[in-house]
């Protein structure tokens, strides 16, 4: 049985965050900005949260002593991704406050699960198929057609775990490179744009949405934000309302992001949701009032949401680690006075990986995205 709701958590309370990428890293400088203490678990001794963490505990996320280590540090514990063992939060949750609950976060790392949750409330999705093996494989098919998008329902993320299908041969030898593992089997739509809702939710049930994001993505990885996104205000109440029902429904407390299509006869359709900060709320750091890592801090410590008002047209630009060679030209960015650079303190580049990120700030949402442009032409983005 998990604990009771926290009482408000002041500065000078201590903080758990569960995993140490990028995420973490900004959950805990927000954190320490606002006077809390911060403990960070993650088995990397180079990761980006535990550089920054009073407490780093460097042990695997289901290592039962540093559990405990952390159940008894913490007045309250987050988490940075989905893909934390269930099992370890609800280890954590019978020593102190764990949000977003377990349970939230366990259904997040199931696309099937995911979907059949936003059903439950009222959310259209893409027509879809549980593949739990190969003999599943024909009668998906038959449900869903081509062209269509096999999924693994687990793990998959950045455009990883998933390829495209145009026939049932192509289905067949899809899951098969998939490694045979429970799949969704997906129809393809015709999108006009794809975009996501963040929202935060209080344990008493206070809500605040931040300014709808529209997301360009590259080989699956985002790639821009848009902010304020180029979609119709009905499609973004639409959307916002979905959400809505999910918060509620699910009693959520935090940061929750929900990634939506924008079909091109105007409906909104679910695509999937992140119990957490989310990488399309990165302009959140420099474009809002309040960032959506010190809005994490104040769901979890039980504080009002702070005011989430966009402050200017921003774009979001992702750096990914093919830029690296060795650096990229960071005079083609920091020349540029409404170039706002966020790097991520990680010490190895590979191409996909995410370093850093920057906010193009401008008075005009096309000066944003005429300075997005000109500084990755700068950087060498192709």
């Amino acid at each position: 049985m998990t604990l009771s709701r926290p009482r408000v958590l002041l500065p000078g309370a201590t903080l758990g965050v569960v995993g140490g990428g990028q995420l973490g890293r900004m959950f805990a400088l927000a954190a320490r900005v606002m006077g809390y203490r911060v403990v960070v678990l993650d088995p990397d001794p180079a990761s980006p949260a535990g550089q920054v963490a009073e407490v780093h505990l460097r042990a695997p996320y289901d290592d039962a002593v540093a559990l405990m280590r952390m159940g008894e540090l913490c007045d309250a514990v987050t988490t940075e991704f989905e893909n934390v063992p269930a099992a370890s939060l609800a280890m954590l949750a019978r020593r102190t406050h764990v949000a977003p609950a377990p349970q939230i976060v366990e259904t997040a790392q199931d696309r099937l699960h995911e979907k059949r949750l936003a059903e439950r409330y009222g959310c259209a999705t893409a027509p879809y198929a549980n593949v739990e093996d190969a003999g599943e494989l024909v009668h998906a098919f038959s449900v869903v057609g081509a062209p269509a998008l096999l999924k693994t329902r687990r793990l998959g993320y950045d455009g990883k775990g998933q390829a495209r299908v145009e026939d049932l041969d192509g289905l067949v030898a899809a899951h098969a490179a998939l490694g045979g593992v429970p799949c969704v089997l997906e129809g393809r739509l015709p999108i006009a744009r794809e975009f996501s809702v963040l929202l935060a939710r209080t344990a008493s049930g206070e809500i605040a949405f931040y300014p709808v994001a529209e997301n360009l993505h590259r080989a699956g990885i985002l790639d821009l934000s848009i902010v304020p996104a180029r979609i119709p205000e009905p499609a973004a109440q639409a959307a916002r309302d979905m959400a809505r029902r999910i918060a509620e429904g699910v009693d959520y407390q935090g940061v929750l992001a929900v990634e939506f299509f924008l079909l091109d006869d105007g409906r909104v359709v679910f695509n999937e949701m992140a119990p957490r900060p989310h990488n399309s709320g990165h302009y959140t750091l420099d474009a809002c009032v309040t960032s959506q890592f010190e809005q994490q801090v104040r769901a979890l410590c039980g504080l009002p949401l702070g005011d989430t008002r966009l402050l200017t047209p921003v774009v979001m630009v992702n750096l990914l680690g093919e830029l690296w060679t060795p650096q990229p030209r960071w005079e083609a960015l920091l020349g540029h006075a409404g170039v706002k650079l966020h790097l991520y303190g990680k010490t190895q580049a590979r191409p996909g990986r995410k370093m850093g990120h920057y906010n193009c700030l401008a008075p005009t949402l096309e000066d944003a995205l005429a300075l997005a442009q000109t500084t990755r032409r700068a950087l060498g983005v192709v």
